[in-house]
C-alpha cells in the first residue's frame, strides 16, 4: 500500500543534486560528526519503514497496530545523547529512539522486536505479544502503554529513586549518575497526571533534593485531530522555575543531537529535572484508522510532508558531501527489503495460543510463610501496624514508608508514629498531598530495588489517581512478561463508621475499582495480630514475586479495643504469631447453625450478632475473609458447608460490593444451601448521625439471621 510520505520521499530525494564528497569522520555540527549522523539516519530509515510495514501488515491482517513514529524520528538524536544504562519511559512515536538505543548494545535485534510487536508475536522480546509497546530489559527501557501520561509520576519517582538508592548505600539496577527519560507528545501535557509530575519534579527541585530526569515533549502540534495552539508548550514551560527549558527544531538532526546532547548532560551534572521541547510533525495520521485529510487542509499535509524528518536528513547528507542521492535511495529500498523480510518472519511467529499463556505473568509464587515474633502487649488495629512497620523497616533496608502526614505527625490516625524518630528522614517521609504522586513515588522507587509502603489517606481519596495502580502498577508485570516488576504495598485507611469526624471523604466504602484488577492484592484486617502478619505476608511477597498489594485499614476500628462490652479489651491482639497466607480467613466458632461471612468492621459487628444469636440458643460461626483477593475460597466453601447457611455481612455497597464476589464464588462451586446477603446502600455516606441510615448495621444482621433460621 504507498503512503504518500514514501513516493514525496522518493521523488524529492531523486530530484537532488550530489554534491563534492566529504570526509565522514569531519563534524557536521558541533561535536556531530558525518559518521555519526549516518549512523542516525539508520536509525530514522528503519523506523520509517517499520512504519510502513506496520500498515502493509495490517492491511494484509497480519498485523494489529499501525500507530506509528513518522515525523518523530529525530527522537534518535535523543537517544544517541544518552547512555543505554539511562532508564527510559517512551512516548508510543519513538521507534527511532528504540533502534538507536538498540544500536547501542551489541546483539539487539530492534527491527525485528517492533514487528513482532505488531504482529502480536509471542516471541516478542517484552510484552510476549500481549501488546505492542517499546521495552527491553537489556536497553533500560521499561514498557508503557498508551495511557495518557500515566508514566510521567512513575518517571519521577524513579528519578527521585535512584537518588535515594545512591543515599542510603542500597543497590539499584542502573548508575548511580544515570538519568530518567520520559517522553510524551504535546496534547499529553494538558492531562493532570502530567501536570502533577512536573509539579512534583519542581517541588524536588525547589527543596534541592536531587531528581535527575529529562522530560522530552515531542510536539507535533496536535492530539488525534485536537490541535495544540501554535507557541503553547513554550509559553507555559520555557519560564517555569525548577525546570530547565531546552528546546530544538525535532525535525532538523543536527539541531536535535546538540540541544538534546545539552540536556542530558545538564540533567547529569545537576541531577536536576529537565524539560526539553521538540517540534516536530505527525506523518501517516494518529493510526491506521485515521483519516486525516478529513480534518486537516491538503496545504498543511503538504507543509508537514516538506518537514518530513527523514527527508530533511536525507537533504542534509547530500548537500554536506557525505551521500549521493542515489546512495540515499539505495540505501532506503534496502531499509524496506531488510524490513519487508523481517516482518515475513514476524508475521510466520507464533502467536499466544491460549488464556493460561496470555495470563501467564499473572501467575504468582505462593510466599513462604512468615512468623511474626509474639509480642506480650496487646494491642489496637492501629498500634498492631505500627508494631509491623518498624519491624519491616528495622529489618528490610530497602523498605520505605511515606504519604501525607506519615512522618512528623504520625499518621492522621497516629498509625506511622515514632517511625521518623526511628528511622530518619531518608526512609519514613512525608509527600505532596497529590495522591498521583505518592503512587508514582512507589512506582518508581519500586524500580530502583526499594519496597516502597505507600499511604493513600483515606479511600475516597484513591479513586483520582486510580489509574497509577490500574494501568501503572498491575500492568507492568504483565506487559514485560515479569522482566520488570514494581513490588509495593499501600496502605489505605478505609470503610465507614467513624466517629466524630466523618462525611463522603473520610468514610469511603466503595472497593469495587479495585477488586477486578487482576493479580492485585487486596488485604483487609480487622485486629491487631491478623494486620501485623498480614502486613509481613504482603512484603514477603512483594519482595519475592513484585506483587503489588493494597491494604485497606478499617479506620472506625484503629483504636477499637472493646468487643461487646465497654472495658472487656476483647478486640486487643498480641502482634504476633502465627503466619496469615495469602488467601486464608480467620473462623470465629464451630457452631453449625449459621456461617456469618464478613470482614473489616463486619467482623466485630457479626461476632456481637452471634453472642446474642447464641442467646437464643443458634450456634454460630463467623468466618473473617481477610482478604479480599486472592478470595479465600476454600475456607468459605468449608465453613458454608459446616453450616448449610451462608449469611454474608457487607459493609460495602449492595453494587459492586464485596458480597457479589462472594456469592459466585459460593454458586460457582456448586453451594446447595441457602444464602442471603446484607450490605450497606448504594449511596455516599453523608455527615453526622445520618450515616446510619445508610450503613450496614447490626439489628439488620440480626433480623437477616433470624429469618434465614426461621422454618
Amino acid at each position: 500500500m504507498a503512503e504518500p510520505i514514501d513516493g514525496y520521499f522518493l521523488d524529492t530525494v531523486a530530484a537532488l543534486s550530489p554534491r563534492e564528497r566529504r570526509d565522514p569522520g569531519l563534524p557536521v555540527d558541533g561535536s556531530l560528526t558525518g559518521a555519526r549522523c549516518l549512523e542516525l539516519f539508520d536509525a530514522q530509515l528503519g523506523s520509517r519503514h517499520l512504519d510502513l510495514a506496520a500498515r502493509d501488515l495490517g492491511a494484509a491482517g497480519k498485523g494489529y497496530y499501525t500507530i506509528g513514529s513518522s515525523g518523530h524520528e529525530g527522537n534518535a538524536a535523543v537517544a544517541a545523547a544518552l547512555r543505554p544504562t539511562d532508564p527510559a519511559l517512551l512516548h508510543y512515536r519513538s521507534g527511532a529512539f528504540y533502534l538507536e538505543r538498540a544500536r547501542q548494545v551489541p546483539g539487539s535485534t530492534p527491527l525485528l522486536d517492533v514487528l513482532l510487536g505488531v504482529t502480536a508475536a509471542a516471541a516478542e522480546p517484552i510484552a510476549g505479544g500481549r501488546h505492542k509497546v517499546f521495552g527491553h530489559r537489556a536497553l533500560s527501557i521499561i514498557p508503557q502503554t498508551s495511557t495518557i501520561a500515566s508514566h510521567l509520576p512513575r518517571a519521577v519517582g524513579l528519578a527521585f529513586g535512584l537518588e535515594r538508592a545512591a543515599r542510603l548505600g542500597l543497590a539499584c539496577p542502573w548508575p548511580a549518575d544515570a538519568v530518567v527519560l520520559a517522553s510524551f507528545g504535546d496534547a499529553s501535557v494538558n492531562h493532570s497526571t502530567a501536570l502533577g509530575a512536573f509539579n512534583s519534579a519542581r517541588h524536588c527541585a525547589y527543596q534541592k533534593l536531587p531528581l535527575p530526569l529529562l522530560f522530552v515533549c515531542e510536539d507535533n502540534g496536535i492530539g488525534i485531530s485536537v490541535r495544540t495552539p501554535p507557541g503553547w508548550i513554550q509559553s507555559v514551560y520555557s519560564g517555569q522555575s525548577g525546570l530547565r527549558y531546552f528546546a530544538a527544531d525535532g525535525t532538523d538532526l543536527p539541531d536535535t543531537a546538540r540541544v538534546a546532547a545539552e540536556a542530558a548532560e545538564w540533567v547529569r551534572a545537576n541531577r536536576a529535572p529537565a524539560f526539553l521541547h521538540l517540534t516536530m510533525v505527525r506523518l501517516l495520521g494518529h493510526a491506521g484508522s485515521d483519516v486525516e485529510s478529513a480534518y486537516r487542509e491538503p496545504a498543511e499535509l503538504e507543509a508537514d510532508r516538506r518537514r518530513d524528518p527523514v527527508l530533511r536528513t536525507a537533504i542534509m547528507l547530500v548537500e554536506r558531501g557525505l551521500l549521493t542521492p542515489a546512495e540515499i535511495l539505495l540505501r532506503y529500498e534496502e531499509k524496506r527489503a531488510e524490513v519487508a523480510t523481517l516482518a515475513e518472519q514476524a508475521a510466520a511467529s507464533p502467536k499466544l495460543a491460549s488464556a493460561a499463556e496470555v495470563m501467564a505473568p499473572l501467575v504468582h509464587r505462593e510466599p513462604p510463610p512468615v512468623t511474626v515474633p509474639v509480642s506480650s502487649d496487646r494491642l489496637t488495629l492501629a498500634q498492631g501496624v505500627n508494631r509491623a512497620l518498624a519491624d519491616l523497616l528495622a529489618e528490610h533496608p530497602d523498605v520505605l514508608v511515606f504519604g501525607e502526614d506519615v512522618a512528623r505527625k504520625g499518621g492522621v490516625y497516629g498509625v506511622t508514629r515514632g517511625l521518623l524518630k526511628k528511622f530518619g528522614a531518608a526512609r519514613v517521609f512525608d509527600t505532596l498531598l497529590d495522591e498521583q504522586s505518592i503512587l508514582g513515588t512507589a512506582l518508581g522507587t519500586a524500580l530502583c530495588g526499594f519496597l516502597p509502603v505507600a499511604e493513600i489517606q483515606y479511600l475516597a481519596y484513591l479513586h483520582n489517581a486510580a489509574d497509577q495502580i490500574r494501568g501503572e502498577a498491575a500492568t507492568l508485570r504483565f506487559f514485560s512478561t515479569g522482566r520488570y516488576t514494581n513490588p509495593m504495598i499501600i496502605r489505605i485507611a478505609g470503610y465507614g463508621y467513624q466517629k466524630g469526624f466523618g462525611g463522603h471523604f473520610h468514610n469511603d466504602n466503595a472497593v469495587a475499582a479495585l477488586r477486578d484488577i487482576p493479580g492485585l492484592v487486596i488485604a483487609s484486617p480487622s485486629r491487631a495480630d491478623d494486620a501485623a502478619a498480614m502486613l509481613r505476608t504482603c512484603a514477603t511477597a512483594s519482595k519475592l514475586d513484585g506483587r503489588v498489594c493494597v491494604f485497606l485499614e478499617p479506620i472506625a476500628l484503629y483504636h477499637t479495643r472493646d468487643l461487646h462490652t465497654e472495658g472487656d479489651g476483647q478486640w486487643l491482639a498480641p502482634a504476633g504469631g502465627d503466619p496469615v497466607p495469602l488467601g486464608r480467613a480467620r473462623v470465629y466458632g464451630t457452631g453449625t447453625d449459621l456461617t456469618l461471612v464478613s470482614f473489616a468492621n463486619g467482623v466485630p459487628m457479626s461476632l456481637r450478632v452471634a453472642r446474642r444469636l447464641a442467646d437464643r440458643a443458634v450456634d454460630c460461626r463467623v468466618l473473617d475473609l481477610r482478604w479480599l483477593a486472592p478470595l479465600p475460597v476454600d475456607d468459605l466453601l468449608q465453613a458454608a458447608a459446616a453450616t448449610g447457611r451462608v449469611l454474608i455481612v457487607d459493609e460495602t455497597r449492595r453494587t459492586g460490593g464485596v458480597s457479589e464476589a462472594v456469592i459466585t464464588a459460593l454458586t460457582d462451586a456448586g453451594f446447595p444451601g441457602a444464602i442471603r446477603r446484607v450490605t450497606s446502600e448504594d449511596s455516599f455516606i453523608p455527615l453526622g448521625p445520618a450515616a446510619h441510615h445508610v450503613l450496614l448495621d447490626e439489628p439488620t444482621i440480626l433480623h437477616a439471621a433470624l429469618t434465614m433460621l426461621d422454618p
